[in-house]
Order: structure tokens, then sequence, then C-alpha cells
């Protein structure tokens, strides 16, 4: 039996060229990498800007406790070596309340992206205070930091992203 004119039918709707067309498209969409939907890349946006506003607030409040009540008592490297650990764990609660708050997937690449978004609002920050605030150049800056404070300072840039 050779399965009778429904078989043939089959075979011509399969071996269409419509059908080819789609199938490519569809195995080319599945392959290339889709655009971001706009909902996600807002959302994305909106924790970087939260994660970098709490963590940035945290961070000027200990800078002023740290200037004008510890340093002069221990010197500076201790002072920024003591508030490291203390900006380590906020960060680590900032960061789990702003995925928990705004209901955040957790995979890597968004996750990144907040980091990432919340490091370079960050860094305009820090250089527009350095410019601007202490009228120093990008070299004085590097020469003026303590290379022990000063790495451990980049090790935290990097927690932070």
């Amino acid at each position: 039996m050779d399965g009778g004119p429904y078989i043939g039918y089959l075979r011509a709707c399969f071996s269409s060229e419509r059908t080819k067309e789609y199938r490519m498209a569809k195995l080319s969409a599945t392959i290339s990498p889709k655009e971001p939907s706009q909902p996600a890349v807002r959302k994305t946006l909106k924790a970087g800007v939260l994660y970098f506003s709490l963590t940035f607030t945290t961070g000027f409040l200990l800078g002023i406790i740290r200037t004008l009540w510890v340093v002069p008592c221990v010197g500076v490297r201790v002072a920024e070596l003591m508030e490291a650990p203390i900006m380590f764990v906020a960060i680590i609660l900032a960061a789990r309340w702003v995925v928990r708050y705004l209901s955040f997937p957790l995979t890597l690449t968004p996750l990144l992206g907040v980091g990432l978004i919340g490091l370079g609002l960050l860094l305009v920050a820090e250089l527009t205070v350095v410019f601007w605030g202490r009228r120093l150049t990008i070299t004085e800056y590097l020469a003026s930091r303590d290379p022990v404070a000063g790495t451990v300072y980049l090790l935290m840039l990097a927690a932070f992203a």
C-alpha cells in the first residue's frame, strides 16, 4: 500500500517553497540573537540607576564619616581599609535588594548589565568630583592614591560591577 492520495498531498505541502522559506526563517530566528525588548532594557536601566544610587549614597555618607572622624585618628590608609569591608557589605545588600525589589531575573546577562550601568554611573560621578571638585588631572588623582588602599578600591569597583 502506498498511502493513498493523502501521502501525495502531505509531500506536496512539505516540499513547497513557502514551507521551506518558513522553516529557514524559523531556523534563523532561533540561531540569531534576538533584540532585547524595550521593557527589558528599561528595567535594566532602572535597576542600574537604583543600584548606583543606593551604593553611591552609602559611600558618600561613609566618606564623610571617614574624612571627618576616622582619618584624623588613624590616617588615610587605615581609614580607607576600614571602610572597604563596610562598603562591600553595602554593595551586596544593595544588589540583593534591587534584584528582589524589581523582580529581576537571576541570569548572568541582565545582572551584569545592571552592574555595568551602576559602575559607569559611579565612574562618571567619581571623575566629576576629581576633575571639578578637587581640580585634579587623572594622573594627579592616580598619583595621590595610596598604593594599598588604591588596589583595594579597584577590587571594590570590580565587586561593584
